[in-house]
């Protein structure tokens, strides 16, 4: 049996993998979605978090676990899995990317998301004068990201979803090689009505690095409101990918 470690998005709080995390218990799984500092549980830590917060944060969730992990991450927290995964390769077991930003090294998300025009959501995106923070206004959000999702499944996770997140992870570029994040096994799961990022970027990303296996689900940019039961099938059929391999070679 496997360990999920689950990373929402931004704006998004754990509380986003609510659906999901059911479904992978009830096959005897163990999961453990986090908030990072400035969501959720730990909204009230400074706003003002960084990516190097953010990774901290993570690995010190993992490092308190008995057993390696399949770490999940959902849009622009690929970029932090991806930067966990180089530090601490020994401990994951398998990356999964829903949607998610699977940059090369020396890219960052603001970058990669100014760049996909076929997408409908970075000009939506409004900031502080400073430019420290930014949000996604709720009609935007309604439009370019939830526009697959039912109302009142919306009402359920808007509490969930943060007014303004740290601009500093978006431009923050991820460092990565080929010893340690290439070495492990990656699944893509690949969203073809998404808005947020592009069928045509996830696409493009995936050929970054060696992913040994891509899943489609017909949804936006949140499988986990729209079709939790597809991701969660997903997310188990990866698992059961890397297990088949390791048995393989026993």
């Amino acid at each position: 049996m496997s360990h999920y470690v689950l990373v929402h998005g931004a704006w998004e709080e754990g509380a986003m993998w609510d659906h999901v995390s059911p479904i992978l218990k009830s096959h005897n799984h163990t999961v453990t979605a986090i908030d990072l500092p400035g969501h959720g549980a730990n909204r009230g830590s400074d706003p003002a978090v960084t990516t190097e917060l953010y990774i901290e944060a993570l690995i010190d969730v993992i490092n308190r676990l008995d057993s390696s992990v399949v770490l999940v991450g959902h849009s622009m927290n690929g970029a932090l899995i991806s930067n966990v995964a180089e530090r601490i390769p020994e401990k994951i077991e398998r990356l999964v990317y829903v949607t998610a930003f699977l940059l090369r090294n020396g890219d960052n998300v603001f970058d990669t998301m100014a760049g996909d025009t076929d997408a409908e959501v970075f000009s939506e995106i409004e900031f502080t004068d400073d430019q420290a923070f930014a949000t996604l206004p709720e009609p935007a959000l309604r439009r370019v990201g939830l526009h697959d999702v039912d109302d009142t499944e919306i009402q359920r996770i808007l509490p969930f979803m943060a007014e303004w997140q740290s601009s500093e992870p978006f431009l923050a570029k991820v460092v990565l090689s080929e010893r340690n994040f290439g070495s492990i096994p990656k699944t893509y799961i690949r969203t073809t009505l998404d808005r947020m990022i592009s069928p045509r970027l996830q696409s493009l990303m995936i050929e970054n690095w060696n992913v040994d296996s891509v899943f489609e689900i017909t949804s936006g940019h949140f499988p986990t409101s729209s079709k939790p039961a597809e991701l969660a099938d997903a997310l188990l059929k990866a698992a059961l990918i890397g297990s088949e391999k390791i048995a393989s070679n026993a």
